[in-house]
């Protein structure tokens, strides 16, 4: 196939699931091509929200437009790791009792792991030991999980009494952290207009699974720019106090800046977003477009920015533009 063919496709293919999610969820179109990227990306989503924005509607409505197996685990104190990953059970139906392995509902594609900040710690580690091996072990044996394979975790920012916060470390295994925010008043309006008419939508299956592996390859194929690479370079060394490149803000109000997860994270994402504009290079707005989901969960903020008021926001809200314009 042409490189212009496997592009025109592969944006067209993108487009119409853009299109069908979009009958279901209204709005939040950040948030649906976020999943997108980190699915073609090969990556995992964070998505932190108040309750009632769609966030698990828009994993369940992915799994039907891309035909994929979809699984949805309710994270609570008492979930156990074997309720994740599966467990040994003996086999009485056969006459040797033998062991045998029952695969949890990790074993799926599209993997909503919701509320996972109020699971316990040795709970969460099992998922996130899953998101980073893309196996499971069990006894001796070790499972593959099946590709395409994302898992998104969703956390409220309200009601953390008696939560389990993911430790930094564990949030940097997340691709992107996505927040999800209230609808305008066009597309609040919109939803209330489909509660009332209450018109059953159908949504068409756009892709399989073999086509999504096919665009991961299409991603692969987007060029990187020297100079582009030296920007996610530059952008994610500015995130970090105390090195040469590091921005006055993040001496001032940064602990830890971003490990060269971030780096690769932005490289990564950005192609895939390229793609989704039927571009096969790399540029930099397409990494600047993506900065703050990539990074806002990678920087650890000291007691000054706390006393100060900031947030990752407000932080990387001036840095990125700084560095960009370094660049331009």
């Amino acid at each position: 196939m042409q490189p212009d063919t496997a592009l025109d496709l592969a944006t067209s293919q993108l487009n119409r699931v853009r299109d069908e999610i979009a009958k279901i969820i209204v709005g939040q179109q950040d948030v649906v091509d976020g999943v997108l990227i980190c699915l073609l990306a090969g990556g995992h989503v964070l998505l932190e929200g108040v309750p009632g924005l769609g966030k698990t509607t828009l994993l369940r409505t992915l799994s039907r437009v891309l035909n994929l197996k979809y699984s949805r685990i309710q994270f609570t104190p008492d979930l156990m790791p074997a309720d994740i990953v599966g467990s040994m059970f003996i086999d009485t139906e056969s006459h040797s009792k033998t062991l045998r392995f029952q695969p949890g509902p990790i074993f799926a594609h599209l993997v909503l792991a919701d509320e996972i900040n109020r699971a316990t710690p040795k709970t969460q580690s099992a998922l996130l030991e899953a998101m980073q091996e893309h196996t499971v072990t069990s006894g001796t044996a070790t499972h593959e999980l099946e590709a395409p394979f994302l898992v998104m975790a969703t956390q409220n920012p309200i009601e953390m009494e008696g939560t389990y916060p993911l430790p930094e470390a564990q949030l940097d295994r997340f691709l992107m952290k996505i927040l999800v925010r209230y609808p305008s008043r066009e597309d609040l309006n919109t939803i209330v207009d489909r509660t009332i008419q209450r018109d059953e939508v159908s949504i068409q299956r756009v892709l399989n699974r073999e086509e999504i592996l096919g665009l991961r390859g299409v991603c692969h194929q987007v060029l990187v720019a020297p100079h582009v690479q030296q920007y996610a370079i530059d952008l994610v060394m500015a995130t970090q106090p105390g090195t040469p490149g590091a921005h006055e803000l993040s001496t001032k109000f940064i602990r830890y800046g971003s490990s060269p997860r971030g780096a690769q994270a932005l490289v990564e994402c950005g192609r895939v977003l390229a793609l989704m504009k039927g571009r096969l290079h790399l540029a930099i707005e397409d990494m600047e477009a993506v900065a703050a989901a990539v990074l806002r969960h990678r920087i650890i903020l000291n007691f000054d920015a706390h006393a100060d008021g900031q947030t990752p926001e407000t932080i990387l809200g001036q840095i990125i533009p700084s560095v960009g314009a370094a660049v331009h």
